[in-house]
């Protein structure tokens, strides 16, 4: 067990030694969550992880790489706004 403590603007740094054992990178995007009154910290990966193939890809966006996804949908909702 490693203590740490928040700033007075709610920040923390993690131990060096958990941060290791997990495995995070500078810059890592985490998930923070609360159970049963404690922090659970995960790294972002995981929850991607575990999501995957779970939601169905739609028809029109099979075959197509995520930057192909992106803009085809950012000119769909700026077509329709107009």
């Amino acid at each position: 067990m490693q203590i740490a403590t928040i700033t007075s603007k709610n920040q923390l740094t993690l131990p060096v030694g958990i941060v290791r054992k997990i495995g995070l990178k500078t810059g890592q995007k985490v998930i923070v969550s609360e159970e049963e009154g404690k922090v659970i910290i995960t790294p972002a990966e995981v929850l991607v992880e575990e999501l995957a193939g779970s939601v169905k890809m739609p028809r029109k966006w099979k075959g197509k790489n995520m930057e192909e996804i992106i803009e085809n949908s950012r000119q769909e909702y700026f077509n329709k706004s107009k």
